[in-house]
């Protein structure tokens, strides 16, 4: 029997519920490793998902915490929709990849782990990374190490 070792994902899993929001983040840019921040804007930022469902998953939000993308201004759509093309961008170039999915979750019935701060997802995705982990074993493989594809894109967004 063939074994996949997860084991950030238990971390994940038995993690008490957060005293405050990931997407809210300071001005300290010491700390964007360890936050995943790969790329900072005027009024959003891209950071990678600790979780992913694919190596090189990334996530665009606005700084000021949103529930709602109606309450987003022009330049801070304009701004998400920059930095979303960026990435696609940036994973082309350093992760190979050949298409992706986009996406935002609004609403805990909607699937969005974080309801009060909007965040878009964009993840990479390559002909044939679909295989029967996902179906059979409800598993995703991640071929990399997130701290490997967090100096591969943070240097990429540089």
């Amino acid at each position: 029997m063939d074994r996949l070792w997860a084991p950030w994902r238990l971390e994940y899993i038995q993690a008490p519920e957060a005293d405050c929001c990931i997407f809210c983040i300071d001005e300290d840019q010491t700390a964007d490793p360890q936050r995943l921040i790969v790329s900072r804007g005027d009024s959003c930022y891209v950071m990678m998902n600790r979780y992913p469902y694919s190596n090189g998953h990334l996530m665009v939000s606005p700084y000021r915490h949103l529930a709602d993308p109606a309450e987003l201004d022009v330049p801070e759509v304009q701004e998400l929709h920059r930095l979303m093309v960026l990435s696609q961008a940036v994973l082309r170039d350093s992760c190979a990849a050949q298409g992706f999915n986009v996406g935002w979750n609004f609403g805990q019935a909607a699937g969005a782990g974080i309801t009060a701060h909007i965040h878009m997802h964009i993840v990479p995705r390559w002909a044939g990374d679909s295989n029967f982990m996902p179906i059979l074993a409800d598993t995703r493989v991640i071929p990399q190490h997130i701290e490997k594809t967090y100096a591969l894109l943070a240097n990429a967004f540089s």
